[in-house]
């Protein structure tokens, strides 16, 4: 499979030597026209609008056309824009496909005009790994996200119960929590990325990692799992509930915990009879969370990498990248940015801006997206009983371990 990746990577560099098409890099009545490229519908979209017609007041003589493009079709748009050479000039991508895009030569490498501007050092060391490849950068954080634990506090105050900060406690805690049709937490398992997204924390927790998985840590993290599901704390329907589900469940008192991410607090304050607070991940040998959220990047084949580039420095201005965030529901990426008193006076956001400091990327190279599906498979077998942890963990180690570039 990795040697089959590999080909199809090498075609698509191959590729990329076509000329580009004069649509992506054009000018019109003098102006430099700029193509853009995203997936974000409502807020965000709106933010984003407001940010190019911001730039564009301040910069007459720059032209910016958006294009939305679904989230599940974004990648494939990418890839076939490449054969056609019909890239845009600016592209935001999801944190995880930065990789495997500059792998493929999709992406400008931006090493030196990121080392000339200076600003890395003000970057948490998460949000920034995910645009290095092979020690060149080819992008800049726009927002992140993480995941945390979410609580009800009528049902843990119930309970008399605290929210659990460890391993142990969280099992004693879920335990308690679980009667009749109402389960102490919910994860999302599912055989999609989020599934890994949402179980690698735990790996991270235990000393373990992607590069070196076969160990008494990874067993350890998917047998916690295993373990709220056997002791009916977790729900098996777990194997099949996006983070969307989960939030619902936890809307609809159906769970009294659960793991999900900073994008969900707009959605439960809209919910006035939902009494819920946030706390950091439970901990086990390391305090862990998990990175989310888009970078920027400019394509390979853009003709205006220079004013491209005006613009990303442009939008990380502080206000107005202040402004985006705010309405997209992201964090800031940036350490100095993070301080200002909107994501640290509301304690919930707080406990998502502090977690930053330890939120790890998926930055483990081009084949990604492969280790995540071994990492599904895992997942899947241990926790409907189909294979022991140990011999799941030594079997995906094994199959992991020809994907890990850096």
């Amino acid at each position: 499979m990795a040697k089959k990746l590999s080909v199809f990577i090498m075609l698509l560099a191959l590729i990329l030597v076509l000329p580009a098409c004069e649509s992506a890099e054009g000018k019109q009545d003098g102006k430099i026209k700029l193509t853009w490229w995203d997936y974000y519908g409502s807020e965000a979209a709106v933010a984003m609008n407001n940010a190019i017609k911001t730039y564009e007041k301040a910069h007459p003589n720059v032209d910016i056309e958006r294009i939305e493009v679904p989230f599940g079709e974004l990648k494939k748009k990418i890839l076939l824009g490449a054969a056609g050479g019909e890239l845009p000039d600016i592209l935001i991508i999801d944190n995880p496909d930065h990789q495997m895009l500059a792998e493929a030569g999709i992406l400008a490498d931006l090493t030196k005009k990121v080392k000339v501007w200076g600003q890395e050092k003000n970057y948490f060391e998460g949000p920034l790994s995910s645009t290095v490849y092979k020690g060149k950068n080819y992008g800049i954080p726009l927002g992140s996200n993480n995941l945390a634990l979410f609580y009800n506090e009528d049902l843990l105050k119930e309970a008399g119960i605290k929210p659990p900060k460890t391993w142990d406690e969280l099992k004693n805690a879920a335990k308690k929590l679980t009667h009749n049709d109402v389960y102490g937490i919910s994860v999302s398992a599912i055989s999609q990325e989020e599934g890994t997204f949402q179980f690698l924390p735990f790996v991270w927790q235990a000393g373990s990692d992607l590069t070196h998985f076969n160990t008494q840590g990874s067993v350890d993290a998917i047998s916690l799992w295993k373990e709220l599901i056997d002791s009916h704390s977790m729900s098996k329907g777990v194997l099949t509930q996006t983070q969307q589900d989960v939030a619902l469940q936890f809307i609809n008192g159906k769970t009294a915990m659960m793991v999900n991410g900073t994008w969900q607090i707009p959605v439960l304050e809209k919910e006035k009879k939902l009494n819920w607070n946030v706390v950091e991940l439970p901990g086990y040998k390391e305090n862990s969370t998990i990175l989310g959220g888009e970078n920027y990047a400019i394509t390979s084949t853009s003709k205006h990498k220079e004013a491209a580039w005006n613009v990303l420095m442009f939008l990380q201005e502080k206000e107005n990248a202040k402004k985006i965030l705010i309405q997209k529901g992201n964090l800031p990426p940036r350490k100095d940015y993070i301080q200002d008193d909107y994501w640290q006076k509301d304690p919930r956001l707080k406990t998502f801006a502090n977690s930053m400091e330890f939120a790890k990327a998926r930055a483990y190279g081009a084949y990604y997206p492969s280790i995540s599906e071994e990492i599904q498979k895992l997942m899947q077998e241990v926790l409907t009983g189909s294979m022991p942890a140990d011999q799941a963990v030594k079997q995906a180690a094994k199959k992991i371990k020809p994907y890990i570039t850096q």
